[in-house]
């Protein structure tokens, strides 16, 4: 269950920060094949010049990518299977270029991002990692043919470019990370959705019972930063906006979860307090369909 949670976050986390600059898919099919991309971002043709706030993750997101994130970090198989979604899509991409007697060209097929906490030297220089004199510490590119990219988030530098990346790391590297975006700017542009997904996070860690050191840790960061947020919203008149971000956010997995929601079930949703939203927040993790929703808003 801890490990759902984590990796609903991070899709989630990065669908918020990319959808500004292009279309995302998370998670993505691959054709023919019973397997899942986490995130899929295509970049709009002409790019929001806000882009450059995301620093590392906005370079990467000039062209069309493929990111696999992972909680714990990646071994040598699901690196395996990692590359294996990226040839199919690679066949598909030439399959459909002979079908209409066009060219595909490198830039056409997206580049894949393999996002790992920590990776040994033993299993980089198994794949032929190299790190390019151009890029920061921390991302190993595979030989060119493969279009992959291993980032390893702990070997990132600390600075305001790989923020966004690191709050995908764990324990010391993620809490740091967690308190420079709190320490953002008021109008830093993804400041508050960014704060009202870990918040939301947070709940679902909450409500597991098995939880690891580090996100029991991190629960304890999270919690009187949300307090803090809480009553300077309510003393500035806020509230409203907070809970339409809770809404979003609970929305939004509902909708994964248990399939697009009706009309009304959405205004019901709409219609419950922040108290409330907190409650279906953690609730929604048990539902597996659309009834599971329907009798929990009965139960109010």
């Amino acid at each position: 269950m801890t490990r759902f949670i984590h990796d609903q976050f991070a899709k989630d986390y990065l669908e918020e920060l990319l959808k500004p600059f292009g279309k995302v898919e998370a998670p993505s099919r691959v054709s023919g094949e019973a397997r899942e991309i986490d995130v899929s971002f295509s970049p709009f043709s002409v790019q929001n010049a806000n882009i450059r706030v995301l620093g590392l993750l906005g370079t990467i997101a000039a062209t069309p990518a493929i990111f696999e994130p992972f909680r714990n970090p990646a071994s040598k198989e699901e690196i395996c299977s990692c590359i294996l979604k990226l040839l199919e899509i690679r066949g598909a991409f030439q399959r459909q270029a002979n079908r209409q007697k066009t060219t595909v060209t490198e830039l056409d097929i997206p580049k894949l991002w393999i996002i790992t906490p920590t990776a040994s030297t033993k299993l980089l220089s198994g794949f032929g990692t190299i790190q390019k004199v151009d890029w920061l510490p921390g991302v190993h590119f595979l030989p060119d043919s493969l279009g992959t990219a291993i980032i390893v988030v702990h070997q990132l530098p600390s600075t305001e470019e790989t923020l966004w990346l690191r709050v995908l790391g764990r324990e010391t590297v993620q809490r740091q990370a967690v308190d420079e975006l709190a320490a953002l700017p008021t109008s830093h542009p993804f400041k508050k959705v960014m704060l009202e997904l870990l918040y939301n996070f947070q709940q679902n860690l909450r409500a597991n019972q098995n939880l690891e050191p580090d996100d029991r840790e991190l629960i304890m960061r999270l919690a009187p930063l949300y307090q803090q947020d809480r009553e300077k919203a309510i003393q500035e008149g806020e509230e409203r906006g907070l809970q339409q971000g809770e809404q979003r956010v609970i929305i939004r997995q509902l909708n994964r979860r248990i399939g697009e929601l009706s009309s009304s079930l959405v205004v019901q949703i709409q219609g419950l307090s922040l108290e409330q939203l907190d409650l279906l927040g953690e609730a929604l993790l048990d539902f597996s369909e659309v009834a599971d929703l329907e009798t929990w808003l009965k139960q109010l």
